[in-house]
């Protein structure tokens, strides 16, 4: 990629259908932002690499933000996170790590990787959506981003 273009995307990665339309409805209520949704780390990197059709419309977009969960099949998160942050067109994008996992030893591998935060998911559907409206409002409102 020669010259990324940000618009706003917010890009997750979830194995889980029941999160993946849980994370959609929240963000629904939380941020007009365009959200993408991907089943596991080897589709996401498809995305990230644009080897499919999700943004297919212009090669050069990148999203803003990527969610990512760590238990994925074919890709897991370490890997997929791994990936991104050591390539030269993607290591720019922030990465939060949002997984069910409370773990040290996950949080700490995570922000060896590169992530930019990590988050313990949440436990009800109003938490999820006041987490989505943090998100929004720093990632989207508040941060300027690199190019």
């Amino acid at each position: 990629m020669d010259t990324l273009k940000v618009r706003s995307i917010l890009l997750v990665a979830d194995d889980n259908p029941d999160d993946r339309l849980l994370i959609e409805e929240a963000w629904q209520e939380a941020s007009s932002v365009n959200l993408q949704l991907v089943e596991d780390g080897e589709e996401l990197m498809n995305v990230l690499h644009h080897r499919s059709k999700l943004f297919a419309a212009d090669l050069s977009d990148v999203p803003n933000l990527i969610l990512i969960d760590l238990n994925m099949p074919r890709k897991n998160g370490y890997e997929a996170l791994a990936e991104i942050k050591t390539t030269p067109g993607l290591k720019k994008i922030p990465v939060v790590v949002m997984t069910t996992s409370a773990a040290r030893s996950d949080i700490n591998r995570s922000y060896e990787l590169g992530a930019s935060a990590y988050i313990t998911k949440p436990n009800s559907f109003d938490e999820l959506v006041e987490l989505m409206q943090v998100l929004h409002n720093y990632w989207f409102e508040t941060i300027t981003l690199p190019d």
